[in-house]
């Protein structure tokens, strides 16, 4: 009988990649996981600037014009085709992706990566901010800007996105959602924009395998809500239709620290 080869894919929203290294957890989590493929969002920093020892890992990152500001990176056993960086210039010219806070397409939040079978994209959602003063930018324009580029990925081949979308889905995402309907990341136009990446083909691929509450991956840092597990699920590993029969896997891993938000990942054959 053959053997099953598989490939696990992570994503973690680090907040601070020099913050998550300094306190040892990056490490323990490499350590622990040995991720064959890891996105990673916020990253705050250039390249050039941080401390990092992998030697069996090819690093491909995406840094904000801004100096310790978002940006996204992907870090893969297997050195990829080719890599991309934002979202490209017509997509991003046709949607005017940019508010007065800035052009989010100098903030890093996009890193793509070829590899033989699929891509793998790293995304930092903007958030729409805590009195919804972006929330148009991310839902009219930056929601369908980064949907139109999944979707022209994928006419390649299949995409697997991963990372922080700030968007709880469902009641069943977060801890208190009576209390959040019209709160950054649980609104009504946040929650249609996944909506659609869900009717356009994509797979929420955690919900293939778990339907239940409880299931956070970012907890504020506020009255302790992580050990009380009052939390949001807003990171996720997105997949194209077509791969479902081969992912595994999904899970959170809520017990790695270092960051307000935990990684989750995925495992496909």
């Amino acid at each position: 009988m053959l053997k099953l080869i598989t490939m696990n894919i992570y994503s973690w929203n680090v907040n601070g990649i020099r913050a998550v290294i300094n306190k040892g957890a990056f490490t323990e989590f490499m350590s622990a996981h040995q991720p064959d493929i890891l996105c990673i969002q916020e990253i705050k920093a250039r390249k050039e600037q941080v401390d990092i020892h992998l030697d069996n890992y090819h690093q491909y990152w995406t840094s904000a014009t801004k100096a310790g500001y978002s940006g996204t990176a992907i870090l893969s056993k297997v050195p990829a085709i080719q890599v991309l960086s934002n979202i490209p210039p017509n997509i991003a010219s046709q949607f005017e992706l940019s508010d007065n806070y800035g052009d989010t397409n100098s903030e890093g939040r996009v890193t793509a990566a070829e590899f033989e079978n699929f891509w793998v994209v790293s995304v930092y959602t903007p958030n729409s901010k805590g009195k919804l003063e972006r929330l148009d930018l991310r839902t009219k324009q930056w929601d369908k800007a980064f949907l139109a580029y999944m979707k022209d990925l994928e006419k390649t081949k299949p995409v697997i996105f991963c990372g922080d979308l700030n968007v709880a889905h469902k009641e069943i995402d977060l801890a208190r959602p009576d209390d959040n309907h019209k709160s950054h990341g649980f609104t009504d136009e946040e929650r249609a924009g996944f909506d659609t990446i869900i009717s356009t083909g994509f797979l929420d691929t955690f919900r293939l395998f778990n339907d239940k509450g409880e299931n956070y991956t970012w907890w504020t840092a506020w009255s302790n809500a992580r050990a009380r597990n009052v939390g949001w699920r807003i990171d996720y590993v997105i997949a194209s239709q077509s791969l479902q029969k081969s992912i595994v896997s999904a899970s959170i891993h809520p017990n790695q620290m270092g960051s307000d938000h935990c990684p989750v990942s995925i495992e496909i054959k």
